[in-house]
């Protein structure tokens, strides 16, 4: 059963680092408490209609496929036991729980690490214009969602609002070097890989993926939330068809309902029907239930 959702968080006498369109981050000196709330954006505009659950589900898929990757690549995690670093009240504990992770502090790199597997999303609309992704010749013929011959790193910039912009390797280059952007595009391909393959031994497609990787005692390290239905394309195995949108498990329901309305996509955004809310969250929980089971 769902919990009341949690849209913002304050904790008293713990400053507040920065406040994101999902996550609340807090300060406690050399390292982080990241807290996911049940806020959803949508068109880069934070919804007042919270998706209850939302957050813990983020977390434990999070903390879960940290524990997969881990022999892959290093990450900030530390702990979910947020009152070994910090004095909370029961009430504030309670809302806490399942939904935090205290991490170490990172010199994150500016670069979002997408990797890709299928042609979808703004890829496929690169690749119509020119056949190419991020720079990356493919060949001629393919269709919408279908499997790309490898998957490939398309690399974007950071954009602090509006959406980011794809880039090439060799701007990542000219940005961070050659060593680091060697490392960090084969960082991401050899986690989505191995990822990929979990995933579709429990019928789910990961057709793309962000991860954000920062630097941590002098090592690249996997930081943030990682392979959510928030910073992936989730898709249903059983029913993938390429040529065709796919079914995802993520906020497609409520993009699809904005998109049935007069609103002009700038805030402030409009509230979400209750049966919206509810069919996005159970499409987040089913994605958690088919690749780590019940909790």
């Amino acid at each position: 059963m769902a919990q009341s959702p949690v849209s913002e968080v304050t904790i008293p006498g713990l400053p507040l680092w920065r406040r994101g369109k999902v996550r609340d981050i807090f300060s406690l000196g050399d390292m982080l408490l990241i807290v996911a709330t049940d806020r959803l954006s949508a068109f880069d505009v934070v919804l007042p209609t919270p998706i209850p659950d939302k957050g813990r589900i983020l977390t434990q898929m999070t903390l879960k496929w940290l524990d997969l990757t881990r022999p892959l690549v290093a990450d900030h995690f530390v702990s979910e036991q947020v009152r070994q670093f910090v004095p909370l009240s029961e009430e504030c504990a309670d809302s806490l729980s399942g939904r935090s992770m205290v991490v170490r502090r990172a010199d994150v790199v500016p670069v979002e690490c997408v990797a890709r597997g299928y042609l979808s999303g703004s890829a496929w609309a690169e690749y119509r214009r020119n056949q190419e992704v991020c720079g990356i010749k493919l060949p001629p013929g393919l269709r919408q969602s279908e499997a790309l011959p490898e998957p490939l790193f398309t690399p974007a910039t950071k954009a602090e609002s509006g959406h980011d912009i794809n880039i090439g390797q060799q701007q990542v280059e000219d940005l961070l070097g050659k060593e680091t952007a060697t490392r960090i595009r084969d960082l991401a391909l050899a986690v989505y890989s191995a990822a990929s393959e979990y995933a579709r031994s429990r019928d789910i497609i990961i057709a793309d993926t962000k991860f954000e990787f920062g630097w941590i005692d002098g090592d690249l390290a996997l930081v943030d939330e990682v392979l959510t239905p928030d910073s992936s394309r989730f898709w249903d195995a059983r029913k993938y068809e390429p040529g065709r949108p796919q079914d995802s498990f993520d906020k497609q329901f409520v993009r699809d309902y904005l998109e049935s309305l007069t609103w002009d996509k700038t805030p402030p955004g409009p509230k979400l029907p209750p049966d919206i809310v509810e069919r996005t969250r159970a499409r987040y929980s089913e994605a958690q239930e088919r690749l780590f089971g019940k909790e």
